[in-house]
């Protein structure tokens, strides 16, 4: 897909109750790109690309996340911590406040889509506060054309206001940032953040609503691609596990990297059109492709540049969630449009720290499930406040932050997809081996791409006694051998070279899965229950 024209057309915003005489619409990337360096708000990289600062947050703030709680999400969305309901009434005076903070701003709107299957499209209005937000909302969305922008009908508003700051005991939320949305008036409302994730991660759970409750398609937090041959392979995983990086192979085109739909008619389609990469100990060696794709257009977000623009991708002084936003065509080889057929692998990606998991194995209808709500990875010692030692860290569906119903109803519509399709579901540990966090090292890039191609080729077999070897502690089976990968590695208990301190940690995650799972058991069936590993007590 390559980049739309920018379109000269003049918009009122009254409707929305925004009585700005500033409003920039549907601006280039070049364009937006200018803007910003000449408002001092960010520098140019060596590499071409825009490099920014997000301010006070470097991530998502989970916390400050609410859905309005209305007719449409009353009796659906399960509610908690991570589902914070809101009051409309609250929303309604909120939104109010920040349309009339927006009303004195310059601002900047752009209309694009999210879907790449047209039966399930959104159009998607996006009004910024800053130009370079707006870029990010090119990068990250599908472009429409000229033509399509001629009927254009935004079917949800993401309004996006940094720098308002919200009163947290008149405004309801929980201090001065928010990002709520509004089933009922279609608005994703952000505020008190510069943090770029949260424009997409709104339409995200959007959609992880809209698809299962109104079109029967899985809504997963997962990147795609497709091989020389039409198979389509899709890759879960939780932050920092290796989901982008190992989706974009050079030998295979990508559909997309982060969030897609699985439909009632078994295709598989892109929700974005772009890409969001960690950049953290980025390598033109071990990662070429997204190393490239930062240039002209690209958006770097909270890295350290020297005098020259030369970005030292290992620098995490101001966070660890460093990012880089493109477009999708920044990529050589995708997939045009971005859609593929039903899957016929699916990997789960885990950081394992505790150095305890398989580095790949194969999973079980049931344990696919199991491991599926359970979304596991693993926090290390540095990445958070507090934080001296491997911590279990499950998000179900490996999403849990964007997904507004229970997590069994994914689990179940997944389970059922992967029974009908035949498809194979791999566990991938690309976390620790040798040891824990601390001890050992991290799984090479070299033998995890090794063992994900010889799944995808049928190269790791039909599954017997002798070529698989079912693990003790989690009952997955893992292979005997591998192209490509020294056979000493495939089994972590042989790494460790001390049974007794490999087994121990191993029980200790088995019962962290086991507690997690706590919380779903009264609404899992038997068969998920079943794909636990055992449980020890020490």
């Amino acid at each position: 897909m390559t980049p739309s024209t920018p379109s000269t057309k003049s918009i009122s915003l009254k409707s929305i109750g925004i009585n700005s005489k500033q409003v920039h619409y549907q601006l280039s990337a070049d364009t937006l790109h200018e803007m910003t360096i000449a408002r001092a708000m960010g520098k140019e990289a060596s590499s071409g690309a825009l490099a920014i600062n997000t301010g006070e947050f470097t991530g998502r703030s989970p916390q400050d996340r609410f859905i309005v709680k209305d007719d449409i999400t009353r009796d659906k969305v399960w509610w908690g911590p991570i589902n914070k309901p809101f009051d409309p009434a609250h929303f309604d005076a909120l939104y109010e406040k920040v349309t009339d903070y927006l009303a004195d701003k310059e601002i900047f709107v752009r209309d694009c889509l999210a879907c790449a299957d047209k039966e399930y499209q959104l159009g998607i209005r996006v009004i910024t506060e800053y130009p370079w937000s707006n870029l990010f909302a090119h990068n990250m969305f599908i472009r429409p054309s000229e033509k399509e922008l001629e009927t254009f009908s935004a079917d949800w508003l993401v309004l996006n206001a940094p720098g308002y700051l919200a009163d947290a005991v008149a405004s309801g939320t929980r201090q001065h940032n928010f990002a709520i949305l509004n089933f009922t008036r279609k608005i994703a409302l952000i505020g008190g953040t510069g943090y770029t994730g949260e424009i997409k991660k709104g339409i995200f759970s959007a959609l992880n609503f809209l698809l299962p409750v109104f079109h029967n398609t899985l809504p997963m937090h997962c990147s795609a691609n497709v091989g020389p041959e039409g198979d389509t392979a899709i890759f879960f995983g939780l932050s920092g596990t290796g989901k982008t990086t190992l989706s974009t192979d050079p030998e295979r085109k990508l559909i997309g990297d982060d969030e897609h739909g699985w439909t009632k008619e078994d295709t598989i389609f892109n929700f974005e059109g772009g890409c969001y990469a960690k950049v953290i100990n980025l390598s033109q060696e071990n990662e070429p492709q997204i190393y490239n794709a930062i240039k002209k257009g690209a958006i770097l977000e909270n890295v350290i540049m020297d005098a020259k623009g030369k970005v030292d991708f290992e620098d995490t002084s101001i966070t660890q969630n460093t990012r880089v936003s493109y477009p999708i065509y920044h990529i050589d080889n995708i997939q045009e449009p971005s859609k593929g057929k039903n899957p016929k692998n699916i990997f789960f990606l885990t950081a394992d720290a505790f150095g305890v998991l398989p580095p790949i194995s194969k999973l079980t209808p049931s344990q696919a499930a199991y491991h599926f709500i359970s979304g596991y990875t693993a926090k290390v010692a540095g990445t958070e406040a507090g934080v001296i030692e491997p911590i279990p860290s499950f998000s179900a569906c490996f999403g849990a932050p964007f997904m507004p119903l229970h997590p069994t109803k994914y689990a179940e519509m997944l389970s059922r997809k992967m029974k009908e399709s035949g498809v194979n579901v791999w566990l991938v540990n690309t976390g620790w081996t040798g040891g824990p966090y601390g001890v050992g090292t991290r799984m090479k890039l070299k033998y995890t791409r090794a063992m994900i191609r010889a799944a995808l080729s049928g190269q790791l077999g039909l599954y017997t006694y002798d070529t698989y070897h079912i693990h003790s502690v989690f009952g997955v089976a893992q292979p005997r051998s591998c192209p490509g990968v020294p056979t000493s590695v495939l089994s972590p208990r042989a790494t460790w070279n001390n049974d007794e301190a490999y087994y121990k940690t191993a029980f200790k995650l088995s019962n962290a899965f086991r507690e997690n799972f706590v919380k779903f058991e009264a609404y899992a069936n038997e068969e998920i229950r079943r794909g636990g590993p055992q449980r020890y007590a020490f």
